[in-house]
């Protein structure tokens, strides 16, 4: 958990962070019902993309400075 958490955690009582749980929830379930079908698959395919699409340029980025760090 992030310190930023922690401290608002500390300082709201448990009831409100519990409201503000299932206020979260209510509301994925209403954006549910708004978007037309697929769409929430299609954005789990699209990000799961980027983040392959992050993992990729980070191994590129590794194999470089190997590449680098190689005696001559």
């Amino acid at each position: 958990m992030t310190d930023k958490r922690k401290s608002l955690k500390d300082k709201l009582p448990p009831e409100a962070i519990e409201h503000m749980k299932a206020a979260r929830e209510e509301m994925r379930k209403s954006m549910e019902t708004i978007l037309p079908p697929g769409f929430l698959e299609h954005r789990r395919s699209a990000r799961k993309e980027m983040l392959m699409a992050f993992r990729t340029m980070i191994d590129a980025a590794l194999e470089k400075t190997e590449e680098k760090s190689k005696p001559a």
